[in-house]
């Protein structure tokens, strides 16, 4: 059966941040199958919250590399919002970033199940041209 690792950027349990993914508290890591089962893996602590950014707070590309490199094993990266670093997230990585358009954790996994066909082929897509973060 096929599967996708969907790490949720989070604000807490049950919401998803509203601000940029690399300020998000935890990341909520799912598995998400074909089927609409839903499995939570783990928490991962965000590692890059605090991170001092250059840029007047917002897109420095060493944040970028401090989230995407806690993520390698992550297909999706899901998000209410994200901030500069996205076009990077879609540009320089083999990672898929996917726009909730909620901030409530269950009904942006039953997004997520309801787009899994969609997902699934950009993720392949993805694998087979880029490496997990290009310099």
């Amino acid at each position: 059966m096929r599967c996708l690792k969907v790490a949720f950027g989070m604000e807490d349990d049950e919401t998803l941040i509203d601000a940029h993914y690399g300020d998000s508290e935890f990341f909520a890591i799912y598995e998400v199958c074909e089927d609409g089962s839903v499995k939570l893996l783990e928490k991962r602590h965000n590692k890059a919250k605090d991170f001092e950014e250059e840029n007047e707070g917002h897109g420095d590309p060493r944040k970028f590399k401090a989230v995407v490199s806690q993520l390698l094993d992550v297909d999706v990266l899901a998000a209410f919002r994200m901030g500069p670093n996205f076009l990077r997230i879609r540009d320089k990585t083999n990672k898929v970033a996917f726009f909730t358009r909620t901030r409530d954790l269950k009904l942006a996994l039953q997004r997520v199940i309801e787009n899994f066909d969609d997902l699934w082929e950009q993720v392949q897509a993805k694998k087979a041209e880029k490496p997990p973060i290009e310099e």
